[in-house]
Order: structure tokens, then C-alpha cells, then sequence
């Protein structure tokens, strides 16, 4: 197999990691990991290459090794270049252990206890072992850090692995004092904790149970890959699985002890780590009391790093007031609501701080039913400091009204003044978006409403306010109506029963019905058509005002003849809704009023058949009918849909009726059409005799050229599938079409059929495929015909397999060739791609026993199209395969005593995987179960 450049990886890595989909829809995930292992194993090929050629086994495992027996050939490889690799190379050797993990963790070799999974864990045992790197020396440093990663990752995926390697890993723990002490440690713990979820998970533990755990150096437990531990709940302590535990736990306690002693010397996120571990451990273990922690909690109240402070929230959630006092868990409130507002946090990190207080996890919590309610500590005075204001950005600002709501809900205070200080905060952001504020402060305000009102909206003094307020934002900036109408909605969606929606939803038509004519304009009619229609959908909201100052603006302006086809469209929504209004009767003569002067005065035709359409519906259908029929919906029945129902919104404008129908199941088939003779290139004239260099120019010239066009052409006989219904068997102008499924070939021809009777013979397609890449693939195919009714249907057919011999066509000769020039030509093509420095060529060598029947029988059957040159009495034949576009197989078949040899060139090696597989069914459909085929392994050579 030949080798890549390293720019030429790089640049298919990157093709590959931006769609691995299209990326394999070129070759396939074999051929490309098979590229991938050779490239490895090539001395050749740099470090930074190879590691860049692991990335892609590192972050896509089951895309690449799709099984687990690919999977354990994978591992097995990347083992063996592992045990290759120099110790120069040891960033290259951590990146392929890195790669072993995931393969063996994603694609379920550990579920079947691989021998491969066993050696690769023992190999990770072997390399941690070496503490303080006294046997290998410094370089193997990063190597351990890797495997103690790696073990970390398999008893993650595999909880209670390593539970009987506990003694093992304490050992290397106590005895490691390089910086992977805290790597070792983070292990060990890890290991701890799942084997105590073992232990008490089992309904009776022996008193010396728990000891000999500590103590066990044994192999792997395989058995929780078999039966995986649940996962811990820690947020829930009535489901934490106990230890029921007789006997002292002293050794257990000691170790605790230990870990915790030591933690203080680790980074903040080992630390963190650490503490979740032991928090499970002391939560199952009875006899362990959470006191164990205390010595901790200074040290921790203090942290400003977020992983250890999210580490004791879980610490305080899991022990309560049997670890913290009333005095810790009023200083730990404190503590967040400072760090909230700290100057030197990011706002992120200000954020998280703000949700811990939100969700802190009380000694005594007043509500367990999950519901949101504020921490009792959480007291309007001590959240003061919290208030926004308008100097925040828009994040904290939103999630500071938000608690501050919250807060002052449920203060229960005799004044108000808390609500009023967020009132005055809303009316500020409400000054500077009626300054032309910023479009993120637009947003940021009606966020801020209505989180206002998600609390407050009971509050008649704020919110009459507040619809004051923002009608006159509205009748300033009526581009805001988008924002108005989507805070309606959401506000309808969460408030429930309250009124104020509908409050707003009045005085926004109040405004619109009275703005004087001369002061609108046609942007600003557009706008107010939009506020309209959002309360013409309103069954509270009186409609005859709207319907009048539709009618005036129609008559006193300029709409008709300048507004167009929008902002007509933009009326004609607004008598959508009106159609659909329960109080329809109210407003019946002035809506048809208003369609009928559209119908015969607005300039755009498709808004004059809309009007005259609706103003039909209206004047002859009942209020149910053209509920029925205007409403939208996914579900539509039959009735609806012959009913013209198939109208939609006039955004969308008219569709019309289905005009082709979809059969449920396939009546059409494409049965291969049985016809051994391969086309051939034919040509008038006497044979002509080319020699050298001249038949090799001629060649390429006429027939290798950019301007030579091939294709694989492929018969096929149309016929019925099965016993199908009287009205199918007469089936006319048939179209049949076919999508790819890969990029590989050029888009296919619809083919046409004039007919297909049952009562006949089927006629015979040509299915014409000009190949970008000669592989195999598949073809989606469907047909639309007509039947004798007339009625037009479309119908699914099954997929078309192109196989790799279907792709074979003889030398791309003209007939005038002679015998002789053919066999030169194969000579010819056959040294000069073994010779040339080419990436592409490859030669290999396939090797089978015959069987019962004679060679040349089955070279006659299998090869005759392609045949360039036979000796039976020697058992010598060559073939010669052209796959187009421009690529060649030849073929010299040797009969031997043992075996036959077929030895193989071709000039694209990404084509020997389907040589092989096609040699294998050739030989095997001829054996008839007798006789035994052997192919010569990894016998390529690199051209």
C-alpha cells in the first residue's frame, strides 16, 4: 500500500472530522482504517503525523471500528505498534494507549472479557507500577500519568474493575511522591468507592468482608462488565445503599483519614474529585460519621475555586445538619452571596454563585417536592446587595430580578418597597429602549417584564402601570410589535389565568383604532396590521373598531394602489383571524364590507382572489364550517381536504391539490436482466498491429483522455411485484428515477417507459452509470406512472445493488486491435505500473484450489469478456478489468500443483479489498462445498 504525504492527511483529517458521514461516502470506514494502521506501522511517516492519524481513532471509535471483533483486531494492532515505537517516541506511544482505551470502551470488547482488553489492562498495570520512575527513568513519566488516565476511564465506564486490585493501587499510591501522586490517589479513590457500592449492594457482608477487599491483589472482576453497578444518587439519601457493617471500620476510617490529609496537597480539581468520591463512601458506610469532614470545612468555606465550592454544596445536600451547624450554613450563605457579587469574578462564575444561592440545600428545607422555593436564609436584607441595576449585563441583570422576585414574593412584607425598587429597575431600562436603545437591550427589557410578571402580575398597581408604560414605548417604536407579540404569547402560555394579556392586548387596539390618518405611514400601518391580527385571535377582545380602521385606512389612503402584495397580505391576516372569531356575527357587514372594497379596489390580483375568496366562505358557510375549514393543523382529514381545506396562511400562500397520489406499498420491481455479454467499443475495419511506444501513446490518447467519456451500462426488466390489484396492470408513461447514496457515480437519468402491461413481456431498461470513483454502491429508486383512470401515483421500487463486477468492462479498445496488440498493451500497462513510482499502484497475490472443475472452465464462465490472452495447456490466462473512469485490473492466472495463483496489478490500490472479496465468490461459487481456498496474506508491494 502506498504512502500518503503528510499534508494530504491532514488535509483528509480535517475533511474527515468536518462530516464523517460524506467523508465514508467516497470509500468506506475499512478502507480507511486500514489506511490508518498502515500508516502507522510506516517508518517512514513522522510522529506528528501519526499522532494527528490517532486524533481520528481517539475521537470517533465506533465510527471506524463499527464492532467489537473490529474493535479487538484494532487493539491488537495498535498494541503491537505500541510495542514497536522507540521510547523516543513516547508522545506517540501515549496517544496510542490513549487510543486502545477508546476502542476498547466504545465499541464493547470489554463485554465480551477480550484477551485483548485483559493484556491491555495488565499493560496499564505494568506501566503504573513503576513508581517514582526508578526502573524506566524520566522519560517514562508522561507515560504513567497516561495509564493512570486510562485505568481512571475503564473503571469509570466499568464501576468495581479494579475493586480487587485495591491493596496494589494503595501501594503505589503510599509510594509515589512525584506530581502523579495525586493521579494515583484520584485512582485509588475511584476504586474505593465503586467497591464499597459493590459491597453494599449485596443483601448479607460477612464481618471480614470489608477488610479483605482492602486487602485484594487479585485479577480483574469482570463480572460488573456483565451486571454494571446503577448509578449513586446522591441527591437523594433515601436511596443511598448502605453498608450494614458489625464489625469496626477502623481500617476503613484510617484510610479516609489518610485521603483527606492529603488532598490539601492536590489541584483544585483533583481535590474536588477526591471530596466526591469520599462523600459517597462516608454516606454508604454506616459507621463512618460525616464528622470526618469537619476539619475540612475552613478550608473550604474559604476556596474561591468553583470545583471545590460545588464539591461542598454536594457535601452539605448528602449530611446536612448531621456535618453543619447553624452557624456553618449561615456563613456558607453569606459567603455565596458575597462571592456573587465579588468585582474580581467573571460573570459566568458570578452566575454559578447566583444559582447556588438559589438552589442552597438547607439542614431544615420548608419544601421537598422539588418545586422552586428560596432558602429560608435568603432574607430580603441579605439580599440587598444583590439588586440590579442597569450597569449590569444582560445575564446577571435577568438572573438578579429573577431572585430578587423571588425573594420579595415571598418576604410577606407590609410595604412593597422592595417591588417598587424592581418597578423603577424596569422603567429605567424602559428610558433607554425608548432612547434608541440597543437591540440586546431591547430584548433584555421585555425579558425583564416578564420575569416582572411571571411574580408580580396578581399586583393591579404594577401592572396597569406597567401597560401604560409600554403602550407608549408601542405608539413611539412600532417596530417593536414583534417584541410585543411574542411577550403576549409567552405570557399567556405561563401566567395562566391573569388577565393582563388581554388588559395590554385592548389598550394596544385603543391606541392603533385612534392614531389620526395622517400620521401613519405605510411601514408603520405594517406594524400595527401585526398588532392587529394578534388581537383579532383574542375571543375577549371586541373586534368592530379593528374591522372599521381596516375599511378607513383602505379608502383614505394610498394602500390599495401602493402597498403591494405585503402589506395587503398583512390586512387579509388580520380577516383570517376575524373568520375564525367566535363573535363573528358582530362584525359580519363590516368584514364583508372590507373584503368586498379589497376584491374590487386593491391593485394586486392574488390579494383580489384572496379577498373574493374569503368573502365567499364568509356569505355562504356557518361559523363552524369556516372554523373547520381555515383551521391549520398536522392532522387533516379526508373531508378537509376535498373541502378545499388545503388553504394556508397567506404568508404561505394558496397550495393546490395533490395531483399525485402515494401507493402504500411497491407494485413496480427492477429484476436484473441476465445477459452475460459485456459491451464492447466497436468499429468498422481490418485489424491493425501497434508495437512499443506507439501502442501505449495511441492508447492513451484515444482512449485515457479527460474528453473519453465511459459508462457502465446495466439491464434491467421492469415488471409487477407479485400478484398486484386489476387497476395496476396497466400501467403508462412511466418515469423511474434513482438518487445516490454516495458521491461515487455522476446523477443518473430519469428513464422513461411508455407502457407496462401485466399481460406482457416486460420491457428491458438500460440504466446508464458514469462512475466518479469505481465502487460499489446503491441506488434509491422510484417511479411515478399513470393508470388507466387517469389517476397519477408514485411509488417506492427497492434499492439497486451495483456490485464491483457490475463496473467491469473489457479493454476500452476499438475492434480494429489485433490479438497480438491487445496481449502487448496488457504487457505493457502490466510492467510499467509495477515499475513506476506511482502512490497509487499496488500489486498482490490471491491463491485458491480449483476444485472438481477444470481452470479453464471456470476462467470461460467467470473472465470470457475480459479474456486478453489463454494457454490452457500451460494454465496460463491474463484479464484485463477497465473500471471507469480511468482505472485497470489485470489479472495472470497460474496454474500450480498446490494451488492457483492469480497475481494482481492495478493502479488503484484502494480497489484491492473488492479484488479480493470478488476472487473469494468466484472460487467459492465453482468449489460446490469441495476443496479448500487459501489466500497469500500481506503479500503487496508498494509501487
Amino acid at each position: 500500500m502506498a504512502t500518503t504525504a503528510p499534508s494530504s492527511w491532514s488535509q483528509r483529517i480535517s475533511a474527515f472530522i468536518h462530516s464523517p458521514s460524506q467523508f465514508l461516502s467516497s470509500t468506506t470506514s475499512d478502507c480507511f482504517l486500514a489506511e490508518l494502521l498502515h500508516e502507522l506501522r510506516d517508518d517512514r511517516i513522522n510522529e506528528s503525523t501519526k499522532v494527528l492519524l490517532l486524533s481520528i481513532l481517539q475521537e470517533y471509535p465506533n465510527v471506524l471500528c463499527p464492532s467489537a471483533t473490529v474493535g479487538e483486531e484494532t487493539t491488537l494492532d495498535l498494541m503491537a505498534i505500541f510495542t514497536q515505537a522507540p521510547v523516543r517516541s513516547m508522545n506517540l506511544k501515549c496517544h496510542l494507549m490513549l487510543a486502545t482505551a477508546n476502542i476498547l470502551v466504545c465499541t464493547s470488547c470489554m463485554d465480551s472479557q477480550a484477551k485483548v482488553a485483559e493484556s491491555f489492562l495488565d499493560l496499564l498495570l505494568l506501566t503504573i507500577q513503576d513508581t517514582n520512575d526508578h526502573k524506566d527513568g524520566q522519560v517514562f513519566h508522561p507515560l504513567r500519568a497516561v495509564a493512570c488516565d486510562c485505568l481512571r476511564e475503564m473503571e469509570t465506564c466499568f464501576p468495581g474493575l479494579l475493586s480487587q486490585k485495591l491493596e496494589l493501587l494503595y501501594l503505589l499510591k503510599q509510594q509515589e511522591t512525584t506530581p502523579l501522586h495525586q493521579a494515583y490517589c484520584v485512582l485509588y479513590t475511584l476504586g474505593l468507592k465503586n467497591a464499597i457500592h459493590l459491597l453494599a449492594l449485596q443483601n448479607e457482608v460477612a464481618d471480614g468482608e470489608l477488610k479483605s477487599i482492602l486487602a485484594g491483589n487479585e485479577g480483574f472482576a469482570w463480572k460488573v462488565v456483565e451486571n454494571p453497578l446503577p448509578p449513586f444518587p446522591v441527591s437523594s439519601m433515601g436511596e443511598i445503599p448502605l453498608l450494614q457493617m458489625s464489625a469496626d471500620s477502623k481500617e476503613l476510617r484510617s484510610i479516609v483519614s489518610l485521603l483527606l490529609e492529603e488532598s490539601y496537597l492536590l489541584t483544585p480539581a483533583s481535590q474536588a474529585t477526591l471530596l466526591r468520591e469520599l462523600v459517597e463512601v462516608v454516606a454508604m458506610v454506616q459507621a463512618l460519621s460525616p464528622s470526618i469532614f469537619k476539619s475540612q470545612l475552613l478550608r473550604l468555606f474559604g476556596t474561591v475555586e468553583t470545583t471545590l465550592l460545588h464539591a461542598t454544596l454536594l457535601m452539605k445536600a448528602t449530611f446536612t445538619d448531621s456535618l453543619f451547624t447553624t452557624e456553618d450554613e449561615n456563613f456558607f450563605i453569606k459567603r455565596l452571596v458575597g462571592m456573587a457579587q465579588h468585582p474580581q469574578l467573571s460573570n459566568p462564575q458570578k452566575l454559578f454563585y447566583m444559582d447556588c444561592i438559589l438552589h442552597f440545600p438547607e439542614n431544615r428545607p420548608i419544601s421537598s417536592n422539588g418545586d422552586e422555593s428560596l432558602p429560608v436564609l435568603v432574607t430580603p436584607r441579605l439580599a440587598v446587595s444583590l439588586l440590579p441595576t442597569v450597569f449590569n449585563d444582560s445575564s446577571t441583570m435577568l438572573c438578579r430580578m429573577s431572585l430578587l422576585s423571588l425573594v420579595y414574593m415571598e418576604a410577606d412584607e407590609e410595604d412593597d418597597k422592595g417591588v417598587s425598587y424592581l418597578f423603577d429597575h424596569l422603567m429605567a431600562l424602559h428610558r433607554i429602549v425608548d432612547n434608541h436603545g440597543t437591540r440586546e437591550m431591547t430584548v433584555t427589557f421585555f425579558r425583564a417584564v416578564f420575569t416582572f410578571l411571571n411574580y408580580f402580575y396578581h399586583s393591579e398597581k404594577f401592572t396597569n402601570d406597567l401597560t401604560t408604560r409600554l403602550c407608549e414605548l408601542y405608539s413611539r417604536h412600532c417596530y417593536l410589535a414583534p417584541n410585543v407579540n411574542n411577550m403576549i404569547d409567552r405570557a399567556q402560555e405561563c401566567l395562566g389565568d391573569s388577565g393582563w394579556p388581554i388588559q395590554l392586548l385592548k389598550a394596544l387596539q385603543k391606541l392603533i383604532v385612534e392614531l389620526p390618518l395622517p400620521q401613519l405611514t405605510l411601514q408603520n400601518l405594517n406594524w400595527h396590521f401585526k398588532v392587529l391580527g394578534r388581537v383579532a385571535r383574542e375571543s375577549q377582545v371586541p373586534q368592530r373598531s379593528s374591522v372599521c380602521f381596516l375599511l378607513s385606512v383602505l379608502i383614505n389612503s394610498s394602500l390599495c394602489t401602493a402597498g403591494g402584495w405585503r402589506m395587503g397580505n398583512a390586512v387579509l391576516a388580520v380577516c383570517r383571524n376575524l373568520l375564525q372569531h367566535p363573535c363573528l356575527d358582530q362584525v359580519f357587514i363590516e368584514l364583508a364590507d372590507l373584503l368586498q372594497y379589497m376584491m374590487h379596489h386593491y391593485e394586486d390580483t392574488d390579494i383580489q382572489d384572496h379577498a373574493r375568496f374569503y368573502y365567499t366562505l364568509l356569505t355562504n358557510l356557518s361559523l363552524e364550517k369556516l372554523s373547520g375549514v381555515l383551521a391549520k393543523g398536522p392532522d387533516i382529514g379526508p373531508a378537509k381536504v376535498r373541502s378545499l381545506s388545503s388553504i394556508m396562511a397567506e404568508s404561505e400562500g394558496l397550495s393546490s391539490n395533490l395531483t399525485v397520489h402515494q401507493m402504500k406499498h411497491p407494485v413496480l420491481q427492477l429484476v436484473k436482466f441476465q445477459d452475460s455479454a459485456k459491451q464492447e467499443m466497436s468499429q468498422e475495419g481490418r485489424s491493425k498491429t501497434l508495437e512499443g511506444e506507439e501502442m501505449l501513446r495511441v492508447y492513451q490518447e484515444q482512449f485515457l483522455s479527460p474528453g473519453f467519456a465511459s459508462e457502465v451500462i446495466l439491464k434491467y426488466c421492469l415488471t409487477h411485484v407479485g400478484d398486484v390489484e386489476a387497476p395496476y396492470h396497466k400501467l403508462f408513461s412511466i418515469c423511474l428515477h434513482f438518487d445516490l447514496t454516495d458521491s461515487n457515480y455522476e446523477e443518473v437519468r430519469d428513464i422513461n417507459v411508455p407502457c407496462l402491461f401485466k399481460a406482457r413481456k416486460p420491457p428491458v431498461v438500460h440504466l446508464k452509470l458514469k462512475p466518479r470513483q469505481p465502487y460499489p454502491t446503491r441506488l434509491r429508486a422510484s417511479a411515478v406512472f399513470t393508470t388507466e383512470d387517469g389517476m397519477s401515483w408514485y411509488t417506492q421500487l427497492a434499492d439497486v445493488s451495483v456490485s464491483f463486477p457490475d463496473i467491469f468492462l473489457p479493454m476500452p479498445v476499438t475492434m480494429d486491435w489485433s490479438q497480438e496488440s491487445r496481449e502487448q498493451l496488457f504487457d505493457h500497462i502490466w510492467k510499467s505500473t509495477c515499475s513506476e513510482e506511482s502512490s497509487q499502484s499496488a500489486t498482490s497475490l490471491f491463491c485458491f484450489e480449483v476444485g472438481d472443475r477444470r481452470l479453464c472452465d471456470l476462467v470461460e464462465s467467470n473472465f470470457h469478456p475480459c479474456l486478453i490472452s489463454k494457454q490452457p495447456d500451460q494454465e496460463s490466462y491474463k484479464v484485463l478489468f477497465f473500471l471507469p473512469p480511468q482505472c485497470h485490473v489485470l489479472l495472470h492466472i497460474i496454474g500450480a500443483e498446490d494451488a492457483i495463483q492469480v497475481s494482481i496489478v492495478t493502479d488503484n490500490w484502494k480497489l484491492l479489498p473488492y479484488i479480493n472479496s470478488y476472487l473469494h465468490d468466484v472460487t467459492n461459487g465453482t468449489q460446490k462445498g469441495g476443496g479448500n481456498q487459501m489466500e497469500v496474506p500481506d503479500s503487496r508491494t508498494d509501487s
